[in-house]
């Protein structure tokens, strides 16, 4: 069982940044492949970014030069970055991992594959 515990989120106004954590119960060296995922009201959720073992990452097309995802081994943290935010950004902001067996090869951003989740953190932006 991986536990996982989001922080960081906010109210910002459009144009700011915003810098997500989320601390694992695990030793992240053995995930085969994290990520975070959003879901805005009336929304279904969806991958944002995703992140590999090596350090490969993945974007969404609508964080892409936006935002950061990465991880800190040494502290069983995973990252995201967010800058320039706007409002439709404005989400619940999800971290997940796969089992250790599932690598990110194939779809990363798809959530079918996401077996741990933590509870959220709320981002809200302003325009």
């Amino acid at each position: 069982q991986v536990q996982l515990v989001e922080s960081g989120g906010g109210s910002v106004q459009a144009g700011g940044s915003l810098r997500l954590s989320c601390a694992a119960s695990t030793s992240l060296s053995m995930r085969s492949c994290m990520g975070w995922f959003r879901q805005a009201p009336g929304k279904e959720r969806q991958g944002v970014a995703a992140i590999d073992k090596d350090g490969r990452t993945t974007y969404a097309d609508s964080v892409k030069g936006r935002f950061t995802i990465s991880k800190d081994n040494a502290k069983n943290t995973l990252n995201l970055q967010m800058n320039s935010l706007l409002p439709e950004d404005t989400a619940i902001y999800y971290c997940a991992t796969r089992p250790i067996y599932l690598p990110c090869t194939l779809d990363p951003l798809s959530q079918s594959d996401y077996r741990y989740w933590g509870q959220g953190t709320q981002v809200t932006v302003s325009s």
